[in-house]
C-alpha cells in the first residue's frame, strides 16, 4: 500500500504562521515591556457653558448652530424693558434720598446756629445777673443806712420807703434775670436735643443715599447682563433658544468649544500603573484622522477611580463581592509641537488610542 504524500503547501504555511506568531508575540511581549496602551480614551477640550445672570424673556439670538465666535461677540439678549423702569425706580429713590439728606443738614445747620443764639443769651443772662446783682449789693446798702438813720429818726419816712422799694425792685429784677438764664439754658438744651436728632437723621439720609445708590449700581449691572457675551474664542454647540423663550438664572443653554486646547483623559487599568509617572511621553492615534500620530505627555493622574466619581459609587461593603479590576483616569497633555490645524480638528468625546512609553 502507498505511502500518503505530504503536503509539503501546508508544511511551509504553518511553519510561516508559526514564525510570525511567534515573531509577533515576541515584538508584543518586549513593546509591553516598555509601553502601556488603552483604547479607553478620548479627547477632552475646554467648554464654556452660557449661563445667563438674569431671568427675562430672549429678545435676538445672533448666533447659530455650530458658529464660530471671537471673545466679546453677542451670542444673544434680553428684553431689558423690566432692568430699564427699575433703573428709574432706582434713580428716583436716590433723588428722593439726596433731598432728604439735604433737609436733615439744613436741619441740623439750623440747630448748630440756634445753639450759637442760646449760647449767647446764656452768656449775656449771666452779665446781666452780675450787673443787677452790684446794684442789689448797693440797694440793700443804702437801704441798711436809711434802715438805721430813719430808727434814729434823721431821715424821713418817704426816703426810708424810697430805699426800701430800691431793694425790693433790685432784688426783683436779680430774681428775673436768673429766670431768663435758667430759661435760656433749658432751651439750649432743647436745642441740643434737637441737633442730636437732627445729626441721626442726618447719618439715616445718607445710609440711605448709600443704599439707594447700590440699588442703582444694581439695577445697572443686571441690565448690562442682558447682554450675553462670548467669554472666549471658539464654536458654539448646538443653540437651544428662541426669541420670546424664558431663560433663567443660573440655567445652562448651551456651550462654546475652545478649539485652541485639548488634552486625553485616558482610563488605564489600575493593574498597568506601576511603571508610569507624570512626565512620560505619550502616542496618541485619534480613530477619526488615523494617518497622523499626536504627541502627548502625562500631566496627571485622578485622585479617585472612575468608579468613585459616578453618580452611584460602588459599595464593596454590601451584597456579594465581586473583584473586578478599575480604571484610574490619566490626564494626557497634547506638546504645542502638535499640529495647531490638527488640534483645531479634534471634537471632545472623540476615541483615541494612547501608547505611553515607559522608558
Amino acid at each position: 500500500m502507498e505511502k500518503k504524500k505530504t503536503n509539503k503547501k501546508f508544511i511551509i504555511i504553518l511553519v510561516a504562521l508559526v514564525v510570525l506568531g511567534g515573531t509577533y508575540g515576541t515584538y508584543k511581549y518586549l513593546h509591553s515591556q516598555s509601553h502601556e496602551e488603552t483604547d479607553d480614551a478620548q479627547i477632552e477640550k475646554n467648554m464654556n457653558p452660557i449661563i445667563p445672570r438674569v431671568s427675562g424673556y430672549v429678545d435676538k439670538v445672533f448666533i447659530k448652530d455650530n458658529d464660530y465666535v471671537k471673545k466679546g461677540d453677542t451670542l444673544f439678549t434680553i428684553d431689558k424693558r423690566d432692568y430699564l423702569l427699575k433703573i428709574e425706580e432706582a434713580s428716583a429713590a436716590v433723588v428722593g434720598a439726596e433731598g432728604s439728606f439735604a433737609v436733615s443738614k439744613a436741619d441740623t445747620g439750623s440747630a448748630l446756629a440756634s445753639i450759637s443764639v442760646s449760647d449767647a443769651n446764656v452768656q449775656s443772662a449771666g452779665g446781666n445777673i452780675e450787673s443787677a446783682k452790684i446794684r442789689l449789693d448797693r440797694a440793700t446798702n443804702d437801704y441798711n443806712r436809711y434802715d438805721n438813720l430813719y430808727k434814729s429818726r434823721t431821715i424821713t419816712k418817704q426816703q426810708y420807703e424810697q430805699a426800701l422799694a430800691a431793694k425790693m425792685e433790685a432784688e426783683s429784677q436779680v430774681r428775673v434775670l436768673q429766670q431768663q438764664q435758667r430759661a435760656s439754658s433749658f432751651q439750649k438744651s432743647v436745642i441740643i436735643a434737637k441737633s442730636k436728632v437732627s445729626d441721626k437723621q442726618t447719618e439715616v439720609a445718607a445710609a440711605n443715599i448709600k443704599r439707594a445708590k447700590a440699588i442703582l449700581d444694581a439695577a445697572e449691572l443686571n441690565l448690562s447682563y442682558t447682554i450675553i457675551t462670548a467669554a472666549i474664542d471658539g464654536q458654539v454647540s448646538k443653540i437651544d433658544i428662541q426669541p420670546g423663550q424664558l431663560v433663567q438664572p443660573g440655567q445652562s443653554l448651551f456651550y462654546i468649544i475652545n478649539n485652541k486646547e485639548a488634552w486625553v483623559i485616558a482610563n488605564f487599568k489600575e493593574t498597568q500603573l506601576n511603571k508610569m509617572i507624570i512626565g512620560q511621553k505619550v502616542s496618541v492615534k485619534v480613530d477619526a484622522y488615523p494617518n497622523y500620530d499626536f504627541q502627548g505627555t502625562v500631566t496627571s493622574f485622578s485622585p479617585a477611580t472612575g468608579s468613585k466619581f459616578s453618580l452611584l459609587p460602588p459599595d464593596n461593603a454590601t451584597g456579594n463581592f465581586v473583584k473586578t479590576i478599575q480604571r484610574l483616569p490619566v490626564k494626557i497633555s497634547l506638546n504645542p509641537t502638535n499640529d495647531p490645524e490638527k488640534i483645531k480638528l479634534l471634537r471632545p468625546g472623540m476615541n483615541v488610542d494612547v501608547d505611553v512609553h515607559l522608558d
